[in-house]
């Protein structure tokens, strides 16, 4: 008897072993450095400011995440080599600003933030995310989320120019030059069609895509498509709106609006963009190219309310991915 009492504590350990030696690890993240080109700030921005504007430039904060594969790419197509690297060394001092970081940031004469401080109050929910100064010291524009160097190369040129005073960056487009209309819509079978949302209490996803989109066809061919998100798209009414439309939408609260309007009212300055909703609350939105895992984790974040719990979308991203990990499953964030 107390051979197998002995057997099984044996047995017990040996399987306890295994099951944290089997724990998922994360494949994908990225080490980077900053380039040596960024203005070598003393993080007060207001003089960072002044001393842009004597060069004729524009000052941008550029806020990173270490091991953040999105940041990565980002910093090697614009800010390191690529068509845009020239155009961003001429009109902007660049500011590197870690989601996570200690440093202290001065703003204004009263608010001096740590860099996480900082990062919380401006909401900062995807990495890259850049924020844009005009003269006055004052945020004028921002991007959530990587964006290809074609589609960032129209966010440069629409915050240089100072269009950002009387349009949107989607109106900027559609006028201007940069117009292609070069991309068609593509069928996808589990998009839905409405446009009277009054009291609709289940999540909903509100897709907008335009002509001129740069990204849209490799979000229908390399993610939607996927079986997994298509199984958390399934969870919600799934619907696509022409950005350009003046179609008359009567949104969850009974007012009449257009695709055109909510792409202003949300400031959604991505194509494609979502907007994802529950309970006729707007919950969250996509504003920039996300890779599979963090896009289902967004999309869980809202349909399965976990807002309620967590406010903020990273510290879901966190519980998620600690989650996932214990049962022993790999994560590829850049899949």
């Amino acid at each position: 008897m107390k051979f197998i009492q002995k057997l099984t504590i044996i047995l017990a350990v040996f399987i306890s072993f295994n099951v944290v030696a089997k724990e998922g690890k994360i494949i994908g993240g990225a080490d980077y450095e900053i380039p040596a080109w960024f203005t070598d700030s003393f993080l007060d921005i207001s003089d960072d400011v002044e001393d842009a504007s004597d060069e004729n430039k524009s000052v941008l904060l550029y806020f990173h995440l270490d091991g953040c594969p999105y940041c990565d790419a980002m910093l090697v197509q614009n800010f390191k080599s690529g068509d845009n690297l020239e155009f961003i060394q001429k009109h902007f001092s660049a500011i590197a600003v870690n989601l996570k970081g200690d440093r202290e940031i001065t703003m204004t004469e009263d608010e001096t933030l740590l860099e996480k401080e900082l990062s919380q109050k401006l909401k900062v929910q995807y990495t890259p995310t850049i924020i844009f100064f005009g003269e006055d010291g004052k945020q004028v524009f921002r991007t959530n989320g990587y964006r290809t160097p074609k589609a960032f190369r129209h966010v440069l040129e629409y915050v240089v120019s100072q269009s950002y005073k009387n349009s949107t960056l989607s109106d900027y487009v559609e006028s201007s030059e940069k117009s292609t209309k070069g991309y068609t819509f593509i069928d996808y079978p589990g998009l839905e069609k409405a446009s009277y949302l009054q009291d609709y209490k289940q999540p909903v996803a509100i897709l907008f895509e335009d002509k001129d989109c740069i990204d849209c066809k490799n979000f229908h061919e390399k993610l939607i498509n996927r079986d997994d998100v298509k199984a958390e798209l399934s969870k919600y009414l799934f619907v696509r709106f022409d950005a350009y439309s003046d179609q008359k939408i009567i949104d969850f609260d009974g007012n009449m609006t257009s695709p055109r309007q909510m792409v202003k009212d949300f400031d959604l300055n991505y194509r494609p963009g979502i907007l994802l909703f529950n309970e006729g609350k707007n919950i969250t939105k996509v504003d920039g190219q996300l890779y599979s895992f963090h896009f289902n984790a967004v999309l869980r974040y809202v349909s399965g309310k976990h807002y309620e719990d967590f406010p903020r979308f990273g510290d879901y991203l966190k519980v998620r991915q600690l989650e996932l990990l214990e049962q022993g499953i790999d994560i590829n964030i850049v899949d």
